[in-house]
């Protein structure tokens, strides 16, 4: 079995502060997904930027890549902070 982890307060704090800055990190990516899609969809709908529709494409492509970059960040770092230094 696991020992656990007596950390003290400052150790707490720090380890919560990062917690939720992953959290930001990630709404910023998911952030970026929305403005990226809708960007995308408006640039095809509009008929006077027809000019720029490989555009509106390559944000819809990019969007989710995005998204995905986001998610996989933010489990991998949850993961990490969960394996080391929660007692979960």
């Amino acid at each position: 079995m696991k020992e656990q982890l007596t950390l003290k307060t400052t150790d707490t704090l720090a380890l919560e502060r990062t917690r939720l800055a992953n959290e930001r990190t990630f709404l910023a990516y998911f952030r970026t997904f929305v403005v990226f899609v809708s960007s995308g969809v408006a640039i095809l709908k509009l008929t006077i930027l027809q000019e720029i529709t490989p555009i509106g494409y390559s944000l819809l492509i990019i969007a989710p890549v995005l998204l995905l970059i986001g998610a996989l960040r933010f489990f991998y770092v949850k993961r990490k902070l969960k394996k080391y230094f929660y007692k979960a």
